[in-house]
């Protein structure tokens, strides 16, 4: 048993050994077939995973294609259409990174108040775990994972401390980078853009047509006719009051004299009532 189990282990060595061997001897072996020419000595290499074979790679003449999803070190994107950083130093990124190795200074106007804008912005490679915290949580799509992992130097700091210039790239370099990615973002993009601006649209709408209709509460405008119209009026209806409250008078003073008549009736009958008459 032991033999033929033997036998047959070395029978797939030999198999494989001798299609590596013929596949390396073609005139374009299968590990170079869809890859990417850089000149006579240098060539990326694109390795799926269902490729049989050899998988070794010449490094550095040959480099293997990286996946989309491939993340080093961080980068600052340059929106070449505005014409500025999309980083706005809010500082959540510093906030979520793991190993602390991000720090940001916001820039400020000549009055010394602070702008939307980083002044400074360094992240420390050495430390950094390639997370991509700082991406995931950034709201405005400003820091990405970039795919340079060639970062060998020989003194630690301070040329692994990256700082603004060297960490920005255009959003160029993002979209070839990251097609996917970036290609979803841009439709999500345009999407709360025109949302946006379908917004302004109607409430810019909505203002003008309150701006057009007469607003409630507000009083109407009266011609001088009608103001002095109303003045006539309101003279009679004082006139009126006046009038009544003269009236008014004439008539208590008749009830003061009927209630004194009254008064001396009753006191000639209770002298009466007394005298015994």
């Amino acid at each position: 048993m032991f033999g033929t189990g033997l036998l047959k282990g070395l029978g797939v060595t030999l198999k494989h050994f001798v299609e590596t061997f013929t596949d390396d001897r073609a005139e374009v072996p299968s590990r170079y077939r869809g890859s990417l020419d850089l000149d006579d000595k240098h060539r990326i290499i694109h390795q799926p995973v269902d490729e049989e074979g050899l998988f070794t790679i010449q490094y550095p003449e040959e480099k293997r294609l990286l996946p989309e999803r491939f993340r080093y070190i961080p980068m600052l994107i340059w929106d070449t259409e505005k014409g500025e950083d999309r980083c706005t130093a809010c500082g959540i990124c510093a906030k979520v990174c793991p190993p602390q190795c991000i720090w940001i200074v916001r820039d400020s106007d000549e009055n010394g108040k602070p702008i939307t804008r980083p002044a400074e912005f360094y992240i420390d490679a050495a430390v950094c775990m390639s997370c991509s915290f700082c991406a995931e949580f950034c709201p405005f799509d400003a820091i990405k994972m970039d795919h340079d992992y060639e970062l060998a130097v020989y003194e630690r700091y301070p040329q692994l401390v990256y700082d603004l210039d060297e960490l920005t790239v255009p959003v160029e370099y993002y979209a070839a980078l990251w097609p996917t990615q970036y290609a979803a973002e841009e439709e999500r993009r345009r999407k709360e853009e025109a949302e946006k601006a379908a917004k302004q649209a109607a409430k810019a709408k909505a203002a003008a047509a309150k701006a057009k209709a007469k607003p409630a509460g507000e009083k109407k405008q009266r011609s001088p006719e009608e103001i002095a119209e109303l003045k006539r009026k309101a003279q009679e209806r004082a006139a009126a009051a006046k009038k009544k409250a003269a009236g008014g008078g004439g008539d208590d003073a008749a009830k003061k004299a009927r209630m004194e008549e009254l008064k001396r009736k009753a006191m000639e009958r209770a002298k009466k009532r007394q005298s015994g008459e």
